[in-house]
């Protein structure tokens, strides 16, 4: 099996330490992205009661962000997931939860809010932020076999490179160096030419041996 050479180990450890102060957050920027503009198309769709108390409910949710309290966070959000769940805030509120989880590092908490999303999400955007976000815990906790499974569950197109690009992380983690590069590689093809994440998955490729 083909083995880090000293330089390319150092660039891979300067990721790693890079991926685990922000790893987590890059993912969950693009949720918050998705979050918001998800909300507003989803009040411009529906007009029932049940969906107005709802984003009446989430616009509350929102705001307690600012009190920096995980426990009325996700109270909050327990009342919309509860009471509201066929609405598309419930797995908003579960989603947006699930980032002060992790924020926190409350991870248990936060799978189970994202393992929720993941179940009951009708929006795939909300599916694979879940799935993403679920897969890369999995990974910090060296649970790899369930990480790839979960991974193995994806089949959509849009996020075909961050599903790669964290395949080729599991598989570089678990010492398969083979499958990680051409998974990153993967990851390379299927990222847009004009996306600055792309440099990220180039370190990681250019820091596994030849």
């Amino acid at each position: 099996m083909a083995t880090l050479d000293m330089q390319g180990q150092e660039q891979v450890d300067a990721f790693k330490s890079w991926w685990k102060a922000n790893g987590k957050y890059a993912i969950a920027t693009l949720a918050v992205v998705v979050l918001s503009v998800g909300a507003a198309m989803g009040w411009q769709v529906y007009q029932a009661k049940q969906i107005s108390e709802a984003s009446t409910l989430y616009a509350e949710l929102e705001k307690q962000l600012s009190s920096n309290d995980p426990k009325r966070i996700n109270d909050a959000a327990t009342v919309i997931v509860e009471k509201y769940s066929s609405t598309p805030y419930a797995p908003r509120a579960a989603l947006l939860s699930s980032q002060v989880n992790i924020f926190v590092g409350d991870d248990a908490q936060a799978k189970i809010r994202l393992r929720w999303v993941f179940s009951n999400a009708k929006e795939a955007g909300l599916k694979n932020i879940a799935l993403l976000q679920l897969a890369s815990i999995l990974l910090d906790e060296k649970d790899y076999a369930g990480a790839l499974k979960l991974l193995e569950e994806a089949n959509d197109d849009a996020f075909a490179g961050l599903y790669a690009d964290l395949k080729g992380d599991v598989l570089s983690s678990q010492g398969k160096i083979e499958e990680a590069r051409a998974v990153y590689q993967q990851a390379l093809d299927k990222t847009d030419a004009t996306s600055s994440y792309r440099n990220l998955i180039q370190i990681k490729l250019d820091g596994l041996a030849k």
